[in-house]
């Protein structure tokens, strides 16, 4: 595609997010049927969903259909409300971050994009996986890539305060065995054949490269352009940009005694309905059924049950 095609494609698409961003809510009526619960009701881990750091996704908000989910899967899910340290980490096994922001960015979403965290909430955290607590850290565009990033390399991943975008003109990036899903492990597999992720999709978000000793979820490639623009949703012909192939947008890593499932994607975990014509966006959109298998099996591998 010519370039001046692609930057058309993200101006379009900026204006149309940027008018669904305003008028999304979340799917009420989205439940969906999970035939095998991992767990008895309420019977699972307890799962806390931080809402201490201006996320964009909260438990009664944008992130009401992946409590939805997981709660259907056995999970007892909560919401946590302070800043990080031990005793707060210590309510739950598993600790899951969408979108978090600094004061600076809730209102202005231009940088600069400081850290959602601070320092010592940040060692809090590490210390609690080491230990053996689980972390679900997920940082969508920017600037909420920006706001994770101080957190994410704390555990030796980089984050691009970028946008991720298909250079095919594509509103929704499909992912599978032949395009950037890794098929070998536990996440995608799952454990048993019903559990197998075929196809994943995603909208968007951000990316960012591993450390040593992760494992790839979702790779990007050469498809795709990370936009680097100053404001959120606006790119002028001189954006910054670079290729895709070589970063992630969703990974798994091993740490102490603990894990760390990384995503750079928020929406594809979510149901919400968006516009004047509550346009279906995320898990309640046709085809989604890969994202519930993948969420169940991402808590599943974090908590470490079969």
């Amino acid at each position: 595609m010519e370039l001046g095609s692609l930057r058309s494609t993200w101006i379009v698409l900026s204006l149309v997010s940027t008018e669904l961003l305003g008028q999304q809510v979340p799917d009420t009526l989205f439940h969906p049927t999970i035939e095998a619960p991992r767990f008895a009701a309420g019977m699972g881990p307890v799962v806390m969903l931080d809402e201490a750091h201006h996320n964009f996704h909260t438990l009664t908000g944008r992130y009401r259909a992946f409590a939805t989910v997981l709660r259907a899967d056995g999970y007892t899910v909560v919401a946590n409300q302070s800043a990080f340290e031990s005793t707060a980490l210590s309510a739950g096994s598993v600790l899951v971050i969408a979108n978090a922001l600094h004061s600076r960015n809730v209102q202005d979403w231009r940088l600069p994009c400081p850290s959602a965290f601070t320092a010592k909430e940040i060692g809090a955290v590490v210390e609690w996986v080491r230990s053996g607590g689980a972390l679900f850290l997920i940082a969508d565009h920017m600037p909420m890539a920006g706001a994770a990033a101080d957190l994410g390399r704390a555990f030796g991943f980089e984050f691009l305060n970028c946008f991720a975008m298909d250079q095919r003109e594509r509103t929704t990036e499909r992912f599978h065995a032949t395009e950037g899903l890794n098929m070998a492990h536990a996440i995608i597999r799952g454990s048993r054949p019903s559990e197998l992720v075929d196809t994943v999709i995603t909208l968007t978000g951000s990316a960012f490269q591993m450390p040593e000793g992760a494992d790839a979820l979702i790779s990007l490639s050469d498809h795709y352009q990370l936009l680097e623009p100053v404001e959120a949703w606006a790119f002028p012909a001189d954006t910054p940009g670079r290729s895709g192939a070589g970063w992630q947008q969703g990974a798994a890593l091993e740490f102490g005694k603990g894990r760390v499932v990384v995503f750079g994607e928020a929406a594809m975990f979510s149901a919400q309905l968006a516009g004047p014509h509550a346009k279906p966006v995320g898990l309640n959109q046709p085809g989604m059924r890969g994202n519930i298998q993948l969420l169940r099996n991402i808590m599943s591998w974090l908590s470490g049950s079969p």
